[in-house]
C-alpha cells in the first residue's frame, strides 16, 4: 500500500506544505480543488455574507470538488491538508471525506493557520470518516524541513 497527500488550499499556503510533505515522504499528491474556485471576496472571513462564511455557518454545506480523486483503495495512509477555517477544516474537506470509503485507513490531518491550532478538526473528521483512524495531526506553517517531515511521518506509522 502507499501513501497519499490530499489537500485543499485557498491561497497556495497549504499547497506548498502539501507538495513539500509529499516530496519528503515519497507520497502521491492530490489537490481537492473546488468546482467553483474561491475569489478573494469569497474568502473574506470578516464579511458574514462571503461564500466561506456562509459555508462555515452551515454544517450541512458540502461544496463540490472538481475532478476525480485517485483510487483510494491503493492507500493505507492519507495525509489530509487544509487551512484552518473557524477552528476546523473547510467544508470542502468534509465533501472529500464523505465521498470516499476511508474505513481501515489512517488519516493524518495537517493544516496551515495564521493563528490557531487544529482545533476540533480531527474530532470532526473522525465522525465524517467512519471506520478510519484519524490522528491528531499538526500544523505545517512556515519553513518546512524535509528531514523533519520524514521523521514526523515515520513516527506516526510505527
Amino acid at each position: 500500500m502507499s501513501t497519499l497527500v490530499a489537500y485543499f488550499s485557498a491561497t497556495g499556503t497549504t499547497a506548498r506544505a502539501a507538495r513539500e510533505l509529499a516530496r519528503a515522504i515519497g507520497a502521491d499528491l492530490f489537490e481537492i480543488a473546488p468546482a467553483q474556485p474561491y475569489t478573494s471576496a469569497d474568502l473574506n472571513w470578516n464579511d458574514k455574507n462571503s461564500r466561506s462564511s456562509r459555508e462555515m455557518a452551515d454544517e450541512k454545506c458540502r461544496p463540490a470538488v472538481a475532478g476525480d480523486a485517485p483510487d483510494m483503495s491503493r492507500y493505507d495512509t492519507v495525509f489530509l491538508g487544509f487551512p484552518i477555517w473557524w477552528y476546523v477544516e473547510p467544508r470542502i474537506v468534509d465533501t472529500f471525506l464523505e465521498a470516499h470509503d476511508l474505513s481501515g485507513k489512517t488519516i493524518v490531518p495537517f493544516a496551515t493557520s495564521g493563528g490557531s491550532g487544529l482545533g476540533r478538526a480531527p474530532q470532526r473528521m473522525a465522525t465524517l470518516a467512519p471506520g478510519a483512524t484519524v490522528l491528531e495531526g499538526r500544523l505545517l506553517n512556515g519553513r518546512l524541513d524535509a528531514g523533519d517531515l520524514r521523521s514526523w511521518a515515520e513516527g506516526l506509522t510505527r
